[in-house]
């Protein structure tokens, strides 16, 4: 009797251990996924938090994790208590326990991007080589024209500080459905190259030799007449300025991702009593077939349940609707290009350290 007591304490104490194991190995499986997540929701809250805070003038920092350390803590222990006498009654008796515990304070380390860094990621214009081959990729040429580009062959896109051209010109959105619509039709390619080490993009149009459609005849010539092309190329080098009278190059000036967040905020609706007092600008309306703000930000005293993101600022309540793609596609472009405006400097990319007892 008195072996099989102390059997059933060392199995007690065995089930506890290896309780202790299993959820250990749970825990790390689904770490990578758990913090990857955690890193992406960080991140386009910061986006909007930037978007929101340059509305208002605010100057935005931003903070790179480089370090996650999952500091688990796992406990088990087992006890177990045997009595056994002589009486009348012949008895054994015995008492077997165990106790397992589960801690978790993971420990977060940041890393401010100031200085050179900070200017050359988000205070410079993008090159065009950086984000024009997105578009060869799969990325919609519209919205990535709509994001990156102040101007293409002279036509403005819309700006935050309002102005004349605050609205941007008709025929630049007019440009971006067209170049969409020949992306679409796989008459539009964007090519990068290097020359004595100075890399370069082009884009060439009417890619097909043949069987062109009566759309993309009118589409082709529409771009060619916006940007004021020669139709004896296909190929044009894009380059960086306002307007030439070269008909085989399409001068473009591109924006900086401050610039990009600028312009995004400048779409959000804020509060008028915000604008009436004169905490920011009035908010900038599209035209030209184009009114829909690139990324719809909802503003309140609070948020519907079911959001994407969403931030509080000066006692208000910003979000991106889940049910919103087209916001959601278009802040996913816009992390795309930050980190693609990082990708030069050297940022510590977060290291995850997860014991393993």
């Amino acid at each position: 009797m008195t072996k099989k007591i102390l059997l059933l304490a060392a199995l007690c104490a065995t089930i506890g251990i290896n309780g202790c194991t299993s959820l250990g190995a749970q825990r790390l499986r689904a770490d990578q996924v758990d913090y990857a997540r955690a890193l992406g929701d960080a991140t386009k809250r910061e986006i909007l938090s930037a978007v929101v805070g340059l509305r208002y003038a605010d100057t935005p920092g931003f903070l790179n994790v480089s370090q996650i350390i999952a500091a688990y803590s796992f406990d088990a222990s087992a006890t177990a208590l045997v009595t056994a006498g002589q009486s009348s009654l012949n008895y054994a008796r015995a008492n077997a326990n165990s106790t397992m515990s589960y801690s978790n304070h993971p420990t977060f380390t940041f890393t401010p991007t100031t200085g050179e860094a900070y200017a050359t990621a988000f205070i410079r214009p993008l090159p065009p080589t950086l984000f024009l081959p997105l578009a060869d990729s799969g990325t919609p040429i519209d919205l990535l024209l709509r994001l990156t580009a102040q101007s293409v062959g002279g036509l403005q896109n819309g700006s935050s500080l309002g102005g004349p051209n605050g609205n941007g010109s008709p025929r630049f959105f007019e440009l971006l459905h067209v170049l969409r619509r020949l992306q679409l039709a796989g008459e539009l390619t964007v090519a990068y190259s290097e020359v004595n080490h100075v890399g370069g993009v082009s884009i060439t149009l009417g890619a097909t030799p043949s069987g062109e459609s009566p759309q993309t005849a009118q589409d082709l010539a529409t771009v060619r007449r916006l940007l004021r092309l020669s139709d004896k190329t296909k190929t044009y080098q894009v380059i960086y300025g306002q307007t030439l009278d070269r008909g085989d190059t399409i001068p473009m000036v591109p924006r900086s991702v401050l610039s990009i967040l600028s312009n995004l905020g400048a779409q959000v609706d804020v509060p008028a009593a915000d604008v009436k007092s004169g905490a920011t600008m009035p908010t900038v309306a599209l035209i030209g077939g184009e009114t829909r703000p690139t990324v719809v930000v909802h503003s309140g005293p609070k948020a519907p349940a079911d959001t994407y993101v969403e931030i509080t600022y000066r006692g208000n309540v910003y979000w991106v609707l889940q049910s919103d793609f087209d916001s959601k596609y278009a802040l996913t472009i816009v992390q795309n290009l930050m980190a693609l405006a990082q990708s030069n400097q050297e940022v510590k990319t977060p290291v995850i350290t997860v014991p393993a007892s």
